[in-house]
């Protein structure tokens, strides 16, 4: 007993995060692009929810849908990437149990929440194309609000769980994370105990559910495809393949680095080097963000007019 309450006791000692094993000399110039990005990504995102909460021209289930996404991409990447810019510059890899925890618990809680929110928007386009003039009357703001508390609620109890996994297992003295930031199997892997249940957990409920997500996104493409080639005009189809241009491009950057963050890590073994898997990892809480409000910019003729507005007011 009084050894295992010696190993429970070992959660309050501090942990050290090395950054990314094998590239520690180039940290620094790893650090300028991971830097530039979130920077972009956070000055973006936050424009981009300005203009659609203050314009009463964007309040439309489309933008609204965008505001959410934009706001996940600010706490998934800001969950992560200042600490991993300590570590890159400071060596200030040390973190609390605690903390450790709570920074795994919002990482996987903001990924699955985004995964539900890029569902949604699928949703709002498949409506939008296969049911034009029932649009406003199914994607009611009362409906679009249940629909971004369900993918919360969802999100919060796939993920919390984790927290009770990590939690649950005897620590005994490993304090190295061989990694830039916390997530749960990193944190398993330093305890003593089976973690058997941790491994399953984490592999068969998110990817369950973020598979599920996948397989309703291509659902809902499938049948917009399906509409829009049956539309006789030639520009009208072009138009509505244009209205779900930014959307696909935001879903391809968003599943395609993840998933190969995870079977990469998971399945890889020794043919991917352990570098490549945290490389990825860092890029994938990102990348993402990033270009997210770059591609609607482009893409989106109302928010490129928002944007120059906006743009012309200022200077």
């Amino acid at each position: 007993m009084a050894m295992s309450s010696n190993h429970t006791n070992l959660r309050d000692i501090w942990y050290t995060m090395i950054g990314i094993p094998g590239l520690e000399d180039a940290h620094i110039w790893l650090s300028i692009p991971i830097c530039s990005m979130y920077i972009v990504a956070i000055a973006g995102n936050t424009l981009l929810i300005f203009l659609i909460f203050t314009d009463h021209s964007l309040h439309e289930p489309m933008y609204i849908f965008l505001s959410m996404l934009a706001l996940a991409d600010i706490i998934l990447s800001t969950v992560t990437t200042p600490k991993v810019l300590a570590i890159f510059w400071f060596q200030a890899g040390g973190i609390s149990f605690a903390s450790c925890v709570s920074q795994m618990f919002f990482l996987h809680f903001m990924f699955v929440t985004e995964s539900a929110i890029l569902l949604a928007m699928a949703f709002d386009r498949y409506v939008a194309i296969c049911f034009p003039l029932r649009y406003t009357t199914i994607l009611t703001p009362s409906v679009i609000g249940r629909m971004g508390i369900a993918s919360v609620a969802r999100s919060f109890l796939i993920c919390f769980p984790l927290v009770f996994l990590v939690y649950r297992l005897t620590y005994c003295g490993r304090n190295i994370i061989h990694h830039s930031y916390c997530e749960h199997m990193g944190i398993a892997r330093l305890a003593c105990d089976n973690i058997k249940v941790n491994i399953y957990y984490g592999m068969t409920v998110p990817l369950f559910s973020i598979g599920l997500d996948i397989m309703l996104v291509i659902i809902s493409y499938t049948l917009i495809l399906r509409s829009v080639f049956r539309i006789p005009s030639r520009d009208a189809r072009l138009k509505a393949l244009g209205t779900c241009g930014s959307h696909v491009c935001v879903i391809l950057l968003f599943y395609t680095p993840s998933l190969f963050t995870f079977f990469a890590h998971r399945f890889g073994g020794q043919s991917i080097p352990r570098h490549m898997h945290i490389l990825f990892a860092n890029l994938y809480v990102v990348v993402p963000p990033t270009l997210n409000p770059i591609i609607y910019g482009v893409k989106t003729k109302q928010i490129q007019q928002k944007v120059f507005s906006f743009s012309k007011a200022c200077f």
